[in-house]
């Protein structure tokens, strides 16, 4: 039986894992989102991440990663109003999207049939 020392290298493994990460690098990269505060798009957060993956990485495993601060961008709602949309960088998605891979198989199956928003195959609009 593991200790909770070793359960969080584990994690920390799988979180870090070249398969985890390039299977949400290309996630990210399909998505093909807007740049995030920083200003960086896809094809820019690629050769930032190729030379300082290292020191990323270590802040993860230390539990020192601050994520960047979220760009604000307001778009129009079909009523004629607007709502505000926040788009984190490229990166901090790549990081978000690993985490998610590993913890929405855990998390899925706690979730009520009658839950909707956010699942795979779902829709907050199937009801």
């Amino acid at each position: 039986m593991l200790n909770e020392t070793d359960r969080e290298a584990a994690r920390q493994e799988a979180l870090l894992c070249k398969e985890n990460l390039r299977a949400a690098w290309l996630k990210v990269k399909t998505n093909d989102g807007a740049p995030g505060a920083d200003g960086l798009g896809v094809e820019e957060t690629a050769g930032h991440l190729r030379e300082h993956w290292e020191t990323i990485s270590g802040k993860l495993l230390r539990g020192e990663y601050k994520p960047a601060a979220v760009r604000s961008v307001s778009i129009s709602k079909p009523d004629g109003g607007t709502r505000t949309l926040g788009i984190p960088t490229v990166q901090d998605r790549l990081i978000q999207q690993a985490i998610h891979q590993l913890l929405s198989p855990i998390w899925e199956k706690e979730f009520s049939e009658h839950s909707h928003g956010f699942r795979p195959n779902r829709s907050a609009h199937d009801r």
